[in-house]
C-alpha cells in the first residue's frame, strides 16, 4: 500500500502539471517532495527488520543445527526412507512430510553464515556435516531402492528431480532468504517448515540413490547437480542476508592467519558463484527456448490442411531441437519452407526444426475418369468376393448332402430284416478319446423287447450290413431293450 501511495501521489502531481502548466508553482513541487519523503520514511519503517531480529541468538541457533550426530542421523535416515517411498508411489503428502522432518537445511545455512562472517572454522564444520549428510542420504536411498519390492514402472516424481529449472533456482534463492530471516527473527513462526517444503532438498538425493540402484548415471548426475544447485543458492541467499543484516565478522589477531582465512573463504565463494552463474544462465536460456517453442507452436498450429498435433522440445544449448508431429495432409516443399521461415522469427534455425509426418497422408488430385474407374474396380472386387462366398457355400452344401443319412429308408430296411426291432435311432457325430483326438462316427441304436431273441451275432451282422450299405467303416450299432 505504501508503494501504491507513492505512485498515486506522483501520478497526481504529473497530471496536474501536464493539465495546468501555468498553475504549477514551486510550492506545489515542495509539497510533492515533502509527501514523497514522508511516504518513503513510512516504507522504510515498514520493511525495517532491525527491531525484529536477534543476531546473537540466530548465530547460536545456526551453530547448534549444524552438528550432525545422535538423533539427527536417525531422523535423516527416516526422512530419506519416507521420501524414497513417496517418490516411488507418487503421493505428494508423503514427500512433503519427509521434507518437513529433514535436517538438511542446517549445514547449508551454516555455510552461508560462515562465508558472510568470514568464519573459517564454522565453514569447515558446515561443509563436513553437509558432506556427511549427503553421503548418508544417498547410501540409505540406494539401499532402499535395491531392496524395495515396489514397482517403479512410472516414477514420475523421480523423473522431475533430474534437471534444474529456472523455478528451482528462484525457489532456492528466495527460500534461502526466507530461511535466514526466520532464523534471525525474535518471534519464530512456521517459515522454516515452508522453506523446507519449497526448496525440496530431499527428493533429489533420493533420485540419486535410485539412479545408482538402477545404474542409470543420467538420473544420478542430474539429480546430484540439482541438489548441489539448490544448496548453493540457499547458501548464497543466506550470505546476502547475513551481510545485509550486519552479522558481526570473525576477526583473528594474527594478520597472516586472517589473510589465509579470507583466502580460503574467497575460494569457496568463487566455487559457489561460478556454477550458480552458469546454472542461472543455462536455465534462463532453456526457459526462453521452451517459451519461444510454445509460442511458435501456438501461432502455427495449422499449416494448410495439415496441423501440429504434438511437439517435443529437446534443449541442448545452441543445438536444441523441436520435433513437430504432423497430421492431415503431408506438407509440400513450399509449406515446409514457409514454416521454417516463420521459425526464424522465434529464434530457431532450420536445422532445429524436425518434421515427423508418420501420421500425415499424401494428397493427390483425382480426375473424374479415375473416380469412375475406382468405382468399377471396387464393384468388381465385391462381385468377385461374393462369387467366391457362393461357391464356398455350395461346396459345403454338397458335402452335407453327401454325408446326410437316408434315415427313413434305412429304418424300413432294418425293420424288414429284423421284425423284432421296435424302433431305430440313427445319428452321426464325433467321438473324442482321452488324448483329445476326434473321430467321426455313425451311431445306430435299435430298441428291442426284453424277451427278444436278437443276440450278439445278429448285432454284429446288422453292423456289417450297415457299413456296406453306407460305405462307411465308422458305423457302430448298439441295442437298447425296454
Amino acid at each position: 500500500m505504501v508503494f501504491s501511495g507513492i505512485i498515486f501521489v506522483a501520478f497526481l502531481a504529473i497530471t496536474s502539471h501536464k493539465n495546468n502548466p501555468d498553475n504549477f508553482r514551486p510550492t506545489d513541487m515542495n509539497k510533492f517532495r515533502s509527501t514523497l519523503q514522508q511516504w518513503l520514511r513510512s516504507l522504510k519503517q515498514l520493511v525495517n527488520i532491525s527491531n525484529h531480529i536477534d543476531i546473537p541468538a540466530a548465530t547460536e541457533n545456526i551453530r547448534q543445527n549444524i552438528a550432525f550426530r545422535g538423533p539427527n542421523v536417525l531422523i535423516l535416515m527416516c526422512a530419506i526412507f519416507i521420501a524414497s517411498l513417496g517418490l516411488g508411489v507418487n503421493p505428494t503428502a508423503v514427500i512433503i512430510g519427509a521434507m518437513l522432518i529433514s535436517p538438511l537445511m542446517g549445514p547449508i545455512i551454516g555455510i552461508g553464515l560462515s562465508i558472510g562472517t568470514n568464519d573459517l572454522d564454522l565453514l569447515k564444520a558446515s561443509l563436513r556435516n553437509w558432506a556427511v549428510m549427503v553421503v548418508i542420504s544417498i547410501l540409505v536411498a540406494t539401499v532402499y531402492f535395491i531392496i524395495s519390492p515396489l514397482d517403479m514402472a512410472s516414477p514420475t516424481e523421480l523423473l522431475a528431480r533430474t534437471n534444474p529449472t529456472v523455478y528451482d533456482v528462484l525457489i532456492a534463492l528466495f527460500g534461502g532468504i526466507a530461511g535466514i530471516l526466520e532464523t534471525s527473527r525474535k518471534d519464530k513462526g512456521t517459515v522454516l517448515a515452508g522453506v523446507a517444503i519449497a526448496t525440496a532438498l530431499m527428493p533429489p538425493l533420493c533420485t540419486v540413490g535410485y539412479g545408482i540402484s538402477q545404474l542409470n548415471w543420467q538420473y544420478t548426475v542430474g539429480a546430484l547437480y540439482l541438489f548441489f544447485i539448490n544448496s548453493v543458492f540457499i547458501a548464497l541467499a543466506t550470505l546476502i542476508m547475513v551481510r545485509y543484516m550486519h552479522f558481526p565478522m570473525v576477526v583473528v589477531d594474527n594478520p597472516k592467519a586472517q589473510k589465509r582465512r579470507t583466502r580460503y573463504i574467497s575460494v569457496v565463494l568463487v566455487i559457489m558463484i561460478i556454477p550458480s552463474i552458469f546454472t542461472g544462465y543455462t536455465v534462463i536460456r532453456e526457459n526462453n527456448f521452451k517459451r519461444n517453442a510454445n509460442r511458435f507452436i501456438a501461432d502455427n498450429k495449422t499449416v494448410g490442411k495439415a496441423y501440429i498435433y504434438d511437439h517435443k522440445e529437446t534443449y541442448r544449448g545452441k543445438n536444441g531441437t523441436i520435433e513437430l508431429f504432423m497430421a492431415g495432409e503431408k506438407l509440400s516443399d513450399r509449406q515446409r519452407e514457409e514454416l521454417l521461415a516463420k521459425a526464424e522469427n522465434y529464434g530457431f534455425k532450420h536445422s532445429q526444426i524436425v518434421f515427423r509426418e508418420e501420421a500425415a497422408m499424401e494428397w493427390k488430385p483425382v480426375t473424374e475418369q479415375e473416380i469412375v474407374k475406382d468405382i468399377f474396380e471396387n464393384n468388381e472386387q465385391q462381385l468377385r468376393r461374393r462369387d467366391e462366398q457362393i461357391a464356398l457355400l455350395q461346396a459345403r452344401l454338397s458335402d452335407l448332402e453327401e454325408s446326410e443319412l437316408p434315415f427313413s429308408q434305412l429304418t424300413e430296411e432294418i425293420q424288414t430284416q429284423y421284425e423284432e426291432i421296435e424302433s431305430v435311432i440313427l445319428t452321426q457325430g464325433k467321438s473324442i478319446n482321452k488324448a483329445g483326438e476326434e473321430q467321426t462316427m455313425v451311431l445306430v441304436m435299435v430298441r428291442l423287447p426284453k424277451d427278444s431273441s436278437f443276440d450278439e451275432a445278429d448285432l454284429q451282422r446288422l453292423q456289417s450290413w450297415l457299413r456296406v450299405r453306407l460305405h462307411r467303416e465308422d458305423v457302430v450299432v448298439m441295442e437298447d431293450r425296454v
